[in-house]
């Protein structure tokens, strides 16, 4: 696993990151990937992705799924954690042990111990996929990091302020990449401008073919 580094895809000398966020390049080496995908793939086949509504009723680019004791979910009544996936009427696989290990070793890389995430919010991005700016805040204690893992296509981050007028910095997340936001990086507004296809070392089939796999690994209760 790779050291960390602040960075982004469009500078040779990296910019400063805020105070809080923590990109750590290149954490999972190819073996690591592989393994960590293989993880992916029964969860996946556990908890079939689907496409959320907003509370508008309108549905969301992404297919995303879940794996923990809660999962993120989203409807006309709101957004909020469940206890079950909302087609199978099934609870939620359980966090892979490896996946669950590497996140709580990538939060202590970032100075944060005692991290124990009980829900992991699985994102399929296609070649067309993005995610506007929001907050995550539907979690009871954000004293928690948000730890991100990254795989497949490169995906274009808008990192941006504490108010979302702020101005947004764009960081390349790329295959094997881990983001974490923690402290006073934890309310920051963020989202997904682009995909980049054809950017993803190796097909697996974990993830959209010309997409991106995105883990996020949260303390919901």
């Amino acid at each position: 696993m790779g050291a960390a580094l602040q960075g982004d895809l469009f500078a040779t000398a990296a910019p400063a990151l805020p105070p809080g966020i923590a990109l750590l390049r290149g954490h999972f080496g190819p073996a690591d990937s592989r393994g960590l995908l293989d993880d992916m793939a029964d969860v996946l086949a556990a908890a079939p992705p689907y496409r959320l509504r907003l509370k508008s009723g309108a549905f969301m680019i992404n297919r995303l799924t879940n794996c923990g004791a809660l999962g993120w979910h989203s409807d006309e009544k709101g957004y909020r954690y469940i206890d079950r996936h909302p087609g199978t009427g099934a609870p939620w696989p359980p966090i892979p042990a490896r996946l669950k290990q590497a996140a709580i070793a990538a939060a202590e890389a970032c100075g944060v111990a005692g991290f124990d995430p009980d829900a992991c919010l699985v994102n399929l991005y296609a070649a067309d996929g993005r995610m506007n700016l929001h907050q995550d805040h539907d979690e009871a204690d954000f004293g928690w990091p948000i730890v991100s893992f990254s795989f497949g296509n490169d995906g274009i981050f808008a990192l941006g302020g504490g108010r979302r007028r702020d101005r947004v910095q764009p960081l390349a997340l790329r295959h094997g990449d881990v983001l974490v936001m923690h402290g006073p990086g934890r309310m920051l507004f963020h989202g997904v401008k682009k995909i980049v296809p054809g950017t993803a070392p190796a097909a697996h089939p974990a993830i959209p073919p010309e997409g991106r796999l995105n883990l996020t690994f949260r303390r919901a209760a």
